[in-house]
């Protein structure tokens, strides 16, 4: 090589040989270094960590390769891309978080070992981003208050199109929509939201859905979505997503957002920082927490490795108990339950503090995912009361930052075998997935066909609508031909009047809704006329939701349906409002044909509709209709405008600055009294004033906001609530109304002194 290089190398002096081998050989060793590929993967000790009897446990991606994860996502390489919320919560005062320190990155196994040994950033410089998915052959993300939808080339961000700008506006960053699940019916849900989104012929779609949960949402085999909030470990719909809120001027309540669980029990290996631990209840004798108080990123589990036991039964994060809940799902008279499967034991369990699951996944070789954010502070600055802050601060959890983990949870007795990147798969295999055990394989196959549209896929998926040994893959097959504009009135037909299993039937019902018309009213009668001879309750409950489209074609018929099935089920609510849901338009023509073909008394039909009617009388709306975000809580609402002005002079922890403004904490003007606390908001305070005991000689003077036009008096409200909830208090709640008329009660002297504060009666 040297020879190369230097052709006259031996005519050079010795020491400049040396000098030039020399430089020859760094050039070399460092050009090696520059291509050749590390495997260092750190290892990360989970002796701490206990897990049910019979499942491996094992991190497969840690710091440095991510931090603070809060959402994962396979590609369809198979490769996991992670949402990093590291803003979230820096420090103990939360300053910081409104910084772009976010990211979306790809996890990579470059070694194919199983573990993470190398990341690169897909989108970096984000404020506090929410969530991902992968559809469309490219990438879905929520950034506040953003949805944005980019096409992937060579692991970089293409053609960004915002999909919605008002996706998370308003809202807590613990309260803001996420999820973004790709359903079975190809619309795209998220928890805390009432919008669900598609994207058809190159354009995106927005409609109305049910306000769900609060973080992490999912979904199990028949197509029931499941969701949660801090203090239910699950929550979920009796009935297949916007069946049942067909009437914009009905909000039904008997079919959605249901408590799942009988109780919240939980059971911590150890004393763990609770937020409210200092409430009656929340900690037992030994400071242990008894009920769960931070549930999210719930999982129903449909990889098909783990055996009978464990399909479709439901997984539950709990950041503040270091845990992860099972419960077993049943299914009876339309209704689920969700029930512990041991008491005084979790599926895992740690004394790690620093284990922070928010969210659970299934992956594409059938095991299941945990989202560790592994971080010390786990509630947000706006809900955080002195309590937890003290708790925290003596333990020093927040130090816990920089750090984020996944963790697989593998069953010992059925390991994951190598399968093929989807990607990779043809149009035939990709069709063959629907067949299988594996739920993740099932939805990604059949969300690839509907993308690809390729005509090939059609004969074969429409022999899987023949297969009535596999359920499951018909309801894909359905929903795949649906979403190639490929299924129609004739192929419906022929299920329902050939298959006898309810599931398939309830799906084949709400997707023959898209061609009811009157060329088809009469083949419809004669199919619910059969079905109707089977007596299945879940299939009466999909011809009452579904029975409204077909109304305007025949009328007579379909009422007359529609009363025999509100006799029949007089005393189960679902049903009547599934049947006030499918009637909207047809209320009043209803009504009066159901008092002349006699109803019976007891149902409660009759009250429905005339609320209904109301309703629309002044026009009031299902709120799902009508809001367009989610809004800001009081609490959050307050805190921002804490930090933004009185902050500058109390502090941001409440401490007060010496020689400026007094502290917060534990003044009595904020504990005792929100009647006092709002007059010195509003008209401002001029020292000397004692606070706890102790004087305080100010020189200056603090100024009220009654006349800054940038404050309304819920603002006002707002800073009080958010205070009343960080410096713990005995006052009364106050109302926007109580601030208006505080506005009058003006001091003297243009600001209150600490002698006419006194004199004020609460």
């Amino acid at each position: 090589m040297i020879k190369f290089l230097f052709p006259k190398f031996n005519l050079l002096p010795i020491k400049l040989k040396f000098k030039v081998a020399f430089f020859l050989l760094a050039l070399v060793v460092s050009f090696s270094s520059c291509n050749s590929t590390s495997f260092e993967e750190p290892f990360i000790s989970l002796e701490n960590y206990q897990i049910e009897e019979g499942f491996d446990l094992q991190v497969i991606a840690s710091e440095p390769f991510l931090e603070a994860p809060v959402a994962i996502d396979f590609d369809n390489s198979g490769r996991m891309w992670a949402v990093e919320l590291k803003g979230y919560m820096p420090n103990l005062e939360g300053t910081g978080d409104h910084l772009p320190s976010g990211s979306i990155t790809i996890l990579e196994d470059l070694d194919n070992d199983g573990v993470t040994d190398h990341s690169k950033v897909f989108l970096d410089s984000l404020v506090l981003p929410r969530a991902i998915a992968h559809v469309y052959d490219g990438l879905l993300y929520a950034v506040p208050p953003n949805l944005w939808f980019v096409e992937i080339k060579d692991d970089k961000p293409e053609n960004r199109i915002l999909v919605d700008s008002v996706y998370s506006e308003g809202g807590n960053v613990e309260h803001q929509p996420n999820g973004l699940m790709m359903h079975t019916d190809n619309w795209i849900y998220s928890a805390k939201s009432n919008y669900r989104y598609q994207r058809k012929n190159g354009k995106w779609l927005k409609e109305s859905t049910t306000l769900r949960g609060q973080w992490g949402i999912t979904k199990d085999n028949f197509g029931r979505l499941y969701y949660n909030n801090n203090s239910t470990q699950l929550i979920g719909d009796y009935v297949l997503p916007n069946t049942i809120i067909q009437n914009e001027y009905f909000k039904p309540k008997a079919a959605l957002n249901h408590s799942l669980t009988p109780n919240q029990r939980v059971y911590p290996l150890h004393a763990t920082s609770v937020n409210r631990g200092y409430q009656k209840g929340i900690l037992n004798k030994d400071s242990i927490l008894i009920n769960v108080t931070s549930a999210c990123g719930p999982l129903i589990y449909r990889g098909g490795l783990f055996g009978d036991e464990y399909k479709e039964n439901a997984f539950v994060p709990v950041p503040e108990g270091n845990l992860i809940k099972r419960l077993k799902l049943s299914f009876d008279s339309l209704k689920t339950t969700a029930t512990p499967v041991w008491e005084n034991k979790e599926f895992i369990a740690s004394t790690d503090e620093g284990f922070r699951p928010v969210n659970m996944f299934n992956g594409p070789d059938g095991n299941m995912y945990i989202v560790d954010m592994h971080r010390g502070i786990i509630q947000d600055k706006a809900f955080l009361t002195p309590y937890l802050h003290d708790h925290m601060a003596a333990k020093k959890l927040d130090t816990i930052v920089g750090m984020g983990r996944i963790l697989k949870v593998t069953s010992k007795s059925n390991p994951a075998k190598k399968i093929k990147a989807i990607d990779k798969l043809s149009i035939a295999e990709l069709v063959d997935l629907l067949e299988g055990s594996n739920g993740w394989l099932r939805d990604r196959a059949q969300q690839l066909l509907v993308f690809k549209n390729e005509k090939e896929a059609i004969p074969r998926l429409e022999e899987i609508l023949k297969n009535k040994e596999n359920s499951i893959a018909q309801i894909h097959a359905m929903y795949t031909l649906a979403g190639m504009d490929a299924l129609d009135f004739d192929t419906l037909n022929s299920i329902l009047t050939s298959n006898n299993d309810s599931s398939v039937i309830s799906h084949a019902l709400v997707l023959i809704e898209n061609y009811a018309s009157a060329n088809h009213v009469n083949s419809m009668i004669k199919i619910v006329d059969e079905l109707r001879q089977k007596n299945n309750p879940q299939i009466d409950l999909y011809i009452a939701l579904t029975a409204g489209k077909w109304i305007e074609f025949d009328e007579e018929h379909f009422f007359s349906i529609v009363l025999e099935l509100t006799n029949s089920y007089e005393e189960n609510d679902i049903y009547q409002e599934a049947i006030v849901s499918s009637l909207g338009n047809s209320e009043r023509k209803f009504l009066a044909y159901a008092e002349t073909n006699k109803i019976n008394d007891s149902t409660a039909l009759i009250d429905l509709l005339d609320g209904t009617l109301t309703n629309i009388s002044k026009n009031k709306k299902n709120s799902i209709y009508t809001s367009t975000s989610v809004g800001t809580d009081s609490r959050t609402a307050g805190y921002k405008i804490f930090r933004n002005y009185c902050a500058t002079c109390h502090g941001v922890d409440g401490e007060g600055i010496d020689g400026l403004a007094p502290p917060l904490k534990n003044s009595e003007y904020v504990t005792e009294s929100s009647k006092k606390l709002a007059l010195i908001i509003l008209h401002g305070l001029a020292g000397p004033i004692h606070v706890n005991g102790k004087l305080y000689e100010l020189n200056n003077t603090m100024p009220g906001l009654a006349n800054n036009r940038d404050f309304t008096d819920k603002d006002i409200r707002n800073i009080i609530s958010y205070m009343n909830n960080a410096f713990p208090s005995t006052s009364k709640r106050i109302k926007v109304e109580d601030i208006k008329e505080l506005r009058n009660q003006k001091p003297k002297n243009g600001v209150f002194s600490e002698k006419e504060l006194l004199e004020i009666e609460d």
